[in-house]
């Protein structure tokens, strides 16, 4: 085994970069620690301007024979990948169980297969890309996507390989090549995806992974002339960086950003549903971009409401993410923690108050928490916590439920729970959001556009927006005369 190869719970991980189809080492290293137990995982290769630019250059390289690869192989490429990762199910979900604390079952059952499915879906769906040809006075308009050139990918911690396949499967099947940046606090899973890339037969170059720490790579990569598109799920404050980077080069961008997104509970809804998906938005111990963490409920029903959220809520299991009873997991990084905590206590003395929660447990655990009174203009109504954390308030009329959930920055994802359908048509025409859910929640297809408004993000990817936004889309109009006879 490589000095540079680490066991994590009996699976061996290469700790070093790929680039250009090679194991390439940085001369310093960054420390992981699984937030399970605050135990040290390993050292991984810390990349540098260097690494970024050899994994342009390598990227760049390889564009113009993946490009020109045809559909069927690229797709037949892409399902390889697929295979690949279905065979290493339990490695790939042991690993980023340990490496980010997410629940293993989850991994195991939905995350895993989510992440081959990603790779199925776009090979299949680039298969049947096209649009119908048209007409314009007589002449011929044909649309076609040309691929665009080397893709930089960056991606977060809270899921980190499925968001990241989410990016990587249809930059590679529009045939662009790619350099995936994987978040600090979670990198291993994608140095796996290197691998099992390889195995399935895409050509060296065409995927290259390089880790980092802080901005340090990450300036080197969004702001490199020689790349033609970038893709950023992460905080607002990071995608205003990457954007004033890539200006320079007009570099197209993508941002998933952000969310303090609103779950409207009206008293005609089915309030036992109503409370399994206030209660879902623990999720990840909260750790979900889309989560609506601000429950809004009409007056008439919010007593109630409160007291099977909290008998229900109570009752969820808080410990070990490996142990297939646990509910709720740790958070991902003490920095994380203090930041959660910070909006807690703040709050707290600012006038909430906590129904539930409203602590830190031992190790790197949040309590689920509930607050109530509080403002909409305050800090913790208005910020983005991103853990285990929601907010109560109640709504007199459909006109208030608005406004109240309009009433942030943000605009990523909204839920809506009643049970009249003129209702819900009529209030999720007027909400802010790039997904609204209806009696349910994080139900998502692939062919479905995703982004958000606001400051929520910028663009829209899924199905054929995916493919608009990862190749230069281009017309052809074609003359009705004019063709020489060369029979």
């Amino acid at each position: 085994m490589s000095e540079h190869t680490i066991t994590v719970a009996g699976v061996a991980v290469d700790t070093r970069h790929w680039i250009g189809g090679e194991r390439v080492a940085s001369t310093q290293t960054f420390a992981d620690v699984s937030p399970i137990d605050g135990s040290a995982i390993g050292h991984i290769s810390r990349g540098t301007a260097m690494e970024a630019a050899a994994a342009v250059a390598a990227a760049k390289a390889a564009f113009p024979a993946w490009a020109a690869t045809s559909r069927a192989e690229r797709a037949r490429i892409l399902h390889a990948i697929a295979d690949g990762v279905e065979k290493r199910i339990e490695e790939l979900a042991i690993v980023e169980t340990t490496d980010n604390g997410a629940l293993l079952r989850s991994h195991r059952r939905g995350v895993m297969p989510r992440v081959a499915h990603n790779f199925r879906f776009f090979a299949d769906w680039l298969l049947k890309l096209e649009h119908e040809d048209f007409e314009t006075r007589g002449h011929t308009n044909h649309v076609g996507w040309d691929p665009a050139g080397p893709c930089v990918l960056i991606t977060p911690w809270n899921a980190p390989l499925m968001l990241a396949t989410w990016k990587v499967a249809p930059a590679l099947a529009a045939g662009d090549t790619v350099v995936l940046k994987p978040a600090e606090w979670s990198p291993l899973t994608a140095s796996l995806l290197a691998d099992i890339a390889a195995e399935a037969g895409l050509p060296a170059g065409v995927l290259n992974v390089v880790q980092g720490y802080g901005s340090e790579i990450g300036d080197a990569l969004t702001s490199h002339p020689d790349v033609r598109r970038i893709s950023f799920t992460g905080s607002v404050p990071t995608a205003k960086r990457i954007a004033e980077s890539a200006a320079a080069n007009l570099t197209p961008l993508s941002l998933e950003l952000g969310g303090k997104s609103p779950l409207l509970v009206f008293a005609d809804a089915d309030l036992d549903l109503a409370v399994d998906l206030a209660v879902e938005q623990y999720d990840n111990a909260g750790q979900v971009c889309l989560a609506g963490t601000r429950l809004l409920v009409e007056e008439s029903v919010a007593e109630e409401f409160t007291r099977r959220f909290v008998e229900k809520a109570s009752a969820l299991k808080q410990g070990d993410p490996r142990d297939e009873a646990t509910d709720i997991g740790p958070n991902i990084h003490p920095r994380q923690l203090e930041k959660i905590d910070g909006f807690v206590q703040r709050a707290v003395a600012a006038g909430a108050r906590a129904v539930i929660g409203g602590h830190r447990k031992d190790g790197q655990y949040y309590a689920p928490t509930l607050l109530t009174d509080v403002d909409q203009d305050s800090e913790i109504v208005q910020e983005e916590v991103f853990g285990p954390v929601l907010t109560l308030q109640t709504f007199a009329d459909e006109d208030e439920a608005v406004r109240l959930a309009n009433g942030t920055r943000f605009g990523l994802a909204a839920t809506v729970a009643t049970g009249d359908p003129a209702r819900a048509e009529r209030v999720t025409a007027r909400l802010v959001a790039g997904t609204v859910w209806v009696n349910c929640f994080f139900v998502r297809d692939l062919q479905a556009p995703f982004g958000g408004s606001r400051l929520s993000g910028v663009g829209r990817e899924g199905g054929t927006w995916s493919f608009d936004f990862y190749c230069d889309v281009k017309n052809t109009v074609t003359a009705p005369k004019g063709w020489k006879d060369h029979g």
